[in-house]
């Protein structure tokens, strides 16, 4: 089984070596890794990892953190190995088919950003439960009947709070992370949810508002155009 290991790590040369080595002893066999933030001191790693069969993800922790200054943010399974040219499939087939490009986003979205579910969802001004409109999803997308839309309405990408009143009890319960986009207009938004975490970090709602911005320019701008 496959795992995404967020990891903290110093900023200096050796230590992702030191890291993958010290996953190696635990058997444990990289297939991807996408740097998903860096500052002057510190990186921020996403290292999709295999585990034999028996083998606990716990020891992947112990593992990484036996690096000096390696902090590990969170372990959860692969969702499907995400790296960066996902995204750049992601724009050449919205750039290719404008007509499906909303649907292509929604549905790629989870695989470029790791996350759980994403959702295009469009709704009134003042709206209340159940009023969201649903355009288009991938992943698993939650339930939006009883659902208010409190994250409406939007002017940029940004980091929604897991734990205000809007939020579902039930998404509050599995610590969904989510972040959303404006598409096209401040009512028509991108949603991503993480359930379980981790956090969503600034460089990944950078990217999830270009896309979205992306989306919007190929599309014309033209909600109705592109869906009727």
């Amino acid at each position: 089984m496959s795992f995404v290991l967020r990891v903290v790590l110093p900023d200096r040369p050796g230590t992702l070596g030191a890291v993958a080595t010290a996953l190696g002893e635990v058997g444990a066999d990289i297939l991807a890794m996408d740097v998903v933030e860096r500052s002057p001191d510190l990186a921020v790693d996403d290292i999709v990892v295999a585990l034999p069969s028996g083998r606990q993800p716990d020891s992947l922790i112990t593992a990484a953190e036996g690096v000096e200054g390696v902090h590990v943010e969170s372990v959860r399974p692969d969702p499907g190995i995400a790296a960066r040219h996902k995204e750049w499939e992601l724009v050449e087939a919205i750039a290719a088919d404008p007509k499906q490009a909303v649907q292509t986003l929604a549905r790629m979205l989870p695989l470029v950003l790791r996350a759980g579910w994403a959702m295009v969802v469009r709704t009134p001004a003042n709206g209340g439960p159940g009023s969201a409109e649903l355009l288009a999803g991938g992943g698993g997308v939650p339930d939006l009947t009883a659902v208010t839309p409190g994250w409406s309405p939007i002017d940029k990408a940004v980091v929604l709070d897991p734990e205000a009143p809007w939020v579902p009890q039930d998404w509050k319960t599995v610590g969904t992370e989510m972040a959303a986009a404006p598409l096209w207009d401040p009512e028509t938004t991108v949603i991503v949810g993480r359930p379980g975490g981790p956090a969503i970090r600034d460089s990944e709602v950078a990217r999830l508002g270009h896309l979205a911005g992306l989306t919007s320019v190929v599309t014309g701008r033209s909600p109705l155009a592109i869906l009727d």
